[in-house]
């Protein structure tokens, strides 16, 4: 395997804060890492003190042993060999140590990664669309992979390593001093030549790795758009192109990667030199102790002081290289703490929706039982009355004024009604305002000014699930979850029977094909139901706005992927669906919207014109454009 070079220290905007929240989530895990830093230091312990020791096996058994031998005297090795077994016994304690510890770390790190990823997928759940609007998927997404991976090897691995090289330090520097000041004294000397030589070849290779993840992000982004564009690029013949943009890439990555690697090897040789120099400047000066003062330097202090050499600048060479990690993960739990400290979407509704019935006197009340009514139940705060508003569909808007942001108005004054059972359309180009007035009444935005009425009840006063859960919506770009079909059309109403999921894909004309899939509605779909055309996506999408069985549906493009004949089979049973019901509809196909009650044509976020099919093409104005084909949607 090639070398595995120092990655590109990413720091953390405020480490300090930072590293004492991250402390927090480890509060619960306290007695294990007492534990753990306990069996760190009793492992180091035993490593070093193992070591020492070798100066007892050479200078009070080995030595004494041979010069027995060599006088002719018997030999007595039990006092060696039990020796050697308390040696034995003292590494595997340390030995044991040593598993102890790693397994607590890892309970530890597994442990706190859970409750930060649930912690963090329970705060996302709350945030407002506006968060997902703003940022890109994998953005998002990196803060559960790449930001917790980062934690994992830090929590698992770096942080035992780090306490153990300061342990592994100490020790060393204890012992070596116990052995010969002098000869510590020159491997203190030598050791800032190590550790400056490791700082820099590190920084080095660290800037080359990290143009090499660059590269090597750049190559495998253009393998994976050229793989789900591979129809395209055969379509138009660009084969020899794909190739020729291939290998520049991809030799890319070979020079950054050569020159990446080719640093971070240096560093093992170079440091095993000047191990090896070491040894021999420290022996060197150890044999002219010995020769000089026998009584004071002795051969086992000097087999003993030599692996110290090693035991003392490898530990510094870690912590340099533990710090990169450190910051590494320090800057992926600020990531994590950016989206853990996002506001959440502001709720200050009151009026919920509940069950409800009519009594002997006509009055609505409110029930357990299943009624088919629902009832919006208002609680008033002057009096401490109660009223209920059946649930009808009925939306008004009135002067509404909306932007996304607050310098750019997308929406100005916008004033319309729809009835329950009415079919109310939007039309207009791309950018027109269609799609943000949907955004608006289930209240993915809030309004600058203005109102919006549902049931005569302004939507700010009713509690923003209750209002979603009164709402059928088919979007433009259907989302399927990893699931049955069954599941996935049960989704919009997870209280739904089965024979209601038939019922209702039957209504979307979904059915037919469902029914002829392997497993029918118990196929499995994966990958956002790639295994299905677009138009049987769109179908079942349908079918599970059909299930939730709202007053209020929303359909933006909904029938955009569905070809023409599709969608001749299913207008009669959306005509049933929509019966009673307030529709909303945005549809670039103006054979869609030609039933509608009433048509809104807009422009710049204004509603230019209204009205029926008939009226808006005998007013011969924009409509009347689009329709005969005088303008074009884009």
């Amino acid at each position: 395997m090639p070398p595995r070079g120092p990655r590109a220290v990413v720091k953390p905007k405020n480490a300090k804060s930072t590293f004492t929240r991250l402390l927090s989530y480890l509060k619960t895990h306290r007695l294990r890492l007492i534990l753990v830093s306990l069996c760190i230091l009793a492992s180091t312990l035993i490593s070093t003190t193992g070591t020492y020791m070798i100066r007892s096996v050479v200078d009070d058994y080995i030595l004494p042993l041979a010069d027995q031998r060599l006088a002719g005297l018997e030999v007595d090795f039990s006092p060696f060999f039990r020796f050697l077994l308390m040696l034995l016994l003292m590494y595997a304690a340390g030995a044991m140590a040593q598993f102890f510890y790693n397994r607590m770390m890892m309970m530890v790190s597994t442990s706190t990664l859970n409750h930060l990823r649930k912690e963090m997928f329970d705060h996302m759940e709350d945030l407002p669309i506006r968060y997902f609007d703003q940022r890109t998927h994998g953005e998002i997404m990196s803060r559960y992979t790449n930001d917790t991976d980062t934690l994992r090897e830090f929590l698992s691995q770096s942080f035992p390593q780090a306490v153990s090289s300061a342990f592994s330090i100490v020790f060393s520097l204890f012992y070596m001093l116990r052995l010969n000041v002098w000869m510590t004294l020159l491997v203190l000397a030598l050791t800032p030549l190590m550790f400056t030589i490791t700082m820099k070849i590190g920084k080095a290779s660290g800037k080359n790795f990290a143009a090499q993840q660059k590269a090597v992000g750049a190559l495998n982004g253009y393998i994976e758009e050229t793989i789900e564009g591979q129809r395209v690029v055969q379509v138009f013949c660009h084969e020899e192109k794909a190739k020729q943009a291939f290998e520049t890439k991809n030799e890319a990555v070979r020079v950054v990667g050569t020159r990446a690697n080719t640093i971070a090897s240096m560093l093992g040789p170079i440091m095993n030199n000047l191990g090896h120099i070491t040894y021999v400047i420290i022996a060197l000066l150890g044999a002219v102790l010995i020769v000089n003062d026998p009584k004071g330097a002795t051969l086992g202090m000097l087999i003993a002081f030599l692996p110290f050499t090693r035991q003392f600048s490898q530990p510094i060479s870690n912590l340099s290289q533990q710090f990169n990690i450190i910051m590494q993960a320090l800057a992926g739990a600020e990531r994590i703490f950016e989206l853990l400290d996002e506001p959440v979407e502001k709720d200050d509704g009151y009026v919920t929706l509940v069950r409800a019935k009519k009594d002997e006197k006509g009055n609505i009340i409110e029930c357990k039982e299943r009624t088919g009514m629902w009832a919006w139940k208002h609680p008033h705060q002057a009096d401490g009355t109660v009223t209920y508003t059946e649930w009808k569909g009925d939306v008004v808007f009135e002067n509404v004024t909306f932007g996304y942001v607050p310098e750019k108005t997308v929406l100005h004054n916008v004033s319309l009604y729809a009835h329950p059972g009415e079919k109310i359309a939007f039309v207009g180009s791309t950018g027109a305002g269609k799609t943000t007035i949907t955004n608006l009444i289930n209240r993915f935005y809030d309004i600058q000014g203005g109102k919006i009425r549902y049931d005569g009840i302004n939507i700010e006063k009713i509690k923003k699930d209750d209002l979603r859960r009164s709402l059928g919506m088919v979007l433009q770009d259907t989302h399927l979850f990893t699931g049955t079909v069954k599941e996935n059309i049960r989704y919009g109403r997870l209280d739904a029977t089965d024979e209601d999921i038939v019922k209702a894909a039957k209504i979307a004309n979904a059915d037919f094909f469902i029914s002829h899939l392997p497993e029918g509605y118990d196929t499995m779909l994966t990958g956002d139901g790639a295994n299905l055309s677009q138009g049987q996506r769109q179908l079942l999408a349908i079918a599970r706005a059909a299930v939730a069985d709202p007053p209020v549906l929303i359909l933006d493009e909904a029938t955009s992927s569905i070809d023409t004949r599709t969608e001749a089979l299913i207008e009669k049973g959306m005509d049933e669906l929509m019966k009673g019901r307030t529709v909303f509809v945005i549809a670039h196909r103006l054979s869609t919207v030609r039933n509608s009650q009433a048509i809104m044509v807009l422009e710049n976020g204004v509603i230019i014109e209204r009205g029926n099919h008939e009226q808006l093409l005998a007013q011969k104005g924009k409509y009347y454009q689009l329709y005969t084909g005088m303008f074009e949607l884009s």
